[in-house]
């Protein structure tokens, strides 16, 4: 940490149920939530911190009714209220929540349901015809609440009828819910990093792990007061820093309903702030330079950014009137982008920041609760993934000739342990050290630099160490390529020479800007994207996939979906 660096003041709680209820006690009338009415979607629905609490009350006193309160509870669903209500709900209580992946198979589901020893599901419209299957597969679950179901049916529930169970409970004196309280070193969030094969790895986070990434994240993150929340719910980087921080916050959390109107709830909601992932911004940034190729202002944009520049060193700040037309496109009043999952493009970061949008990238893994690291407004440098939460440290290990080193932290973001999994656990935990199999290093202004995965790392023949990562994100800077993976060509020996960049396009991008010979012309502009790189981290070969790169379940935001999503926006 910075010793220049002032904290932000953050009120300290040592609970969820103590921090909503601080959140009801200070604004309690205030919008928590705004979203879509599921049956009629030109309706937008307001919910108040007060409102928000009595229905995570309403709905806990109906777990108590049928004494689940203490159990493992299971969601898989679409991001919604009712999915954020049996979130926190569950979180107050002294159960346990386990949200599941929402791209699982059956066969996956099934597997995260036994291994976590959930024995309440609640499920959304999808689901509802694996549920006589995963009633016979997995006997331990005792109820099934299918948030968008109208009639209950032995132990098949309807969300909404079971929740009026608890509401008139509650009318009726059972405070056992609200009188729960639960140590804060539980486990309280069970997150599976896996579970479409039958060895799923199920990350244990306790309340205080929580807690801490809330309460230390607030002094170092700078957020708004109303953001759009877009990511899904059962990853930890929005369901812990982008809920439960806003929540702490004090902000309106405004529901996106689906990827393809991530930009309409933009312009409807008019938030100040979003979490996103790289995927996301680097197609932002393509459409926008796309957008004004198609419009001829590509040389007008490319000359206001310096001469808006030259004028903010002089305290004169114009870019909202210089770059309104992008401003009005993410609604207006969009001032801040919090990237997390991977490192961005530097150019990326500046341009974002030239045009008045910051792009404060940071860095998290789900066995630290995720957070580890975020850029500040006042000390932003997107080569970097920010400085370090003041709650953990960070050392490295096995430390190259270049000074980078596999990250370890340690301090109260670091998870339990993997559930039911002591050799894994100790493969990893040593000492309180948790070893992310991350590789980076820490700059002299104390921010977290990252490389690479631990796994992708190539060794050259000569001795030169590559991280792929760097040179994709470059070449993913093309508008056509769509995925790309950098990979080691190998002599006869087994040594790894050079460098080859296998490449999925984008057909539609490619017709579109008339690209004839696509080798070729891949070649020249990867060469051409690469060239302030060392000759030996220069691409020596192409391969161009004829389909995509397999995802594994915590990769679902492909570069593909979130073309699907600006593409659409930007051709209406």
């Amino acid at each position: 940490m910075n010793n220049k660096m002032k904290l932000n003041e953050v009120q300290k709680v040592t609970s969820i149920k103590e921090m909503l209820n601080l959140a009801v006690k200070e604004a309690g009338d205030k919008i928590a939530f705004e979203y879509k009415d599921e049956n009629d979607k030109n309706k937008n629905i307001k919910v108040t911190y007060k409102e928000f609490v009595k229905d995570t009350e309403e709905l806990g006193t109906a777990i108590t009714e049928i004494g689940m309160q203490d159990k493992h509870i299971a969601i898989i669903g679409e991001n919604s209220y009712k999915w954020l209500t049996v979130y926190l709900t569950v979180l107050k209580s002294t159960g346990v929540f386990v949200p599941i992946d929402k791209e699982l198979n059956l066969k996956g589901i099934i597997n995260v349901l036994k291994h976590s020893d959930s024995e309440v599901l609640f499920y959304s419209k999808k689901y509802e015809q694996w549920i006589p299957e995963i009633k016979k597969e997995v006997p331990k679950v005792k109820f099934f609440i299918g948030l968008n179901r109208k009639e209950s049916e032995e132990n098949v529930l309807s969300y909404d009828m079971f929740k009026e169970t608890g509401k008139k409970a509650l009318e009726n004196g059972n405070k056992k819910y609200i009188d729960l309280h639960d140590n804060e070193n539980n486990l309280k969030l069970l997150v599976y990093t896996s579970g479409t094969t039958g060895d799923p790895k199920g990350v244990m986070l306790t309340e205080h792990n929580l807690i801490s990434v809330v309460y230390y994240g607030l002094q170092v993150a700078d957020i708004n007061t109303k953001c759009l929340s877009v990511l899904p719910y059962h990853h930890t980087y929005e369901a812990v820093a982008g809920i439960l921080v806003a929540l702490h916050k004090h902000s309106c959390i405004c529901i996106n309903d689906s990827l393809k109107n991530v930009l309409k709830n933009l312009q409807l909601y008019k938030p100040d702030y979003i979490y996103l992932v790289p995927a996301f911004t680097e197609v932002f940034y393509k459409n926008i330079w796309n957008n004004a190729q198609k419009t001829g202002k590509d040389k007008a944009l490319k000359k206001m950014i310096p001469i808006s520049n030259a004028l903010r060193k002089i305290g004169i700040d114009l870019r909202g009137t210089l770059f309104k037309s992008i401003h009005q496109a993410f609604g207006g009043n969009l001032r801040e982008i919090i990237c997390g999952g991977a490192p961005i493009r530097p150019e990326i970061g500046k341009f974002f920041n030239d045009i008045g949008i910051t792009l404060l990238n940071g860095y998290g893994i789900t066995e630290c609760s995720p957070l580890v690291s975020v850029n500040r407004l006042q000390f932003n440098d997107s080569s970097t993934v920010g400085v370090i939460l003041p709650c953990c440290e960070v050392k490295l290990e096995n430390v190259t000739a270049d000074g980078d080193g596999e990250i370890c932290v340690k301090g109260d973001i670091v998870m339990k342990g993997y559930y039911k999994d002591p050799e894994k656990t100790n493969r990893v935990l040593k000492d309180g050290w948790f070893n992310t199999e991350d590789y980076g290093h820490v700059n002299k202004k104390g921010q977290l630099v990252i490389n690479g995965r631990k796994k992708n790392l190539i060794v050259l023949d000569n001795g030169k160490n590559v991280y792929p990562e760097e040179i994709e994100n470059y070449i993913l800077g093309i508008p056509y390529v769509q995925e790309v993976v950098v990979k080691g060509k190998k002599n006869k020996i087994g040594q790894e020479v050079a460098l080859i960049a296998e490449v999925f396009l984008n057909e539609e991008k490619v017709k579109e800007l008339e690209i004839n010979n696509v080798e070729a012309k891949l070649k020249e502009d990867i060469q051409n994207v690469c060239k302030e790189l060392p000759m030996y981290k220069r691409i020596s070969d192409i391969e161009i996939r004829k389909e995509e790169f397999e995802k594994t379940t915590t990769n679902t935001l492909s570069i593909e979906m979130c073309y699907l999503v600006f593409n659409q926006c930007y051709s209406e």
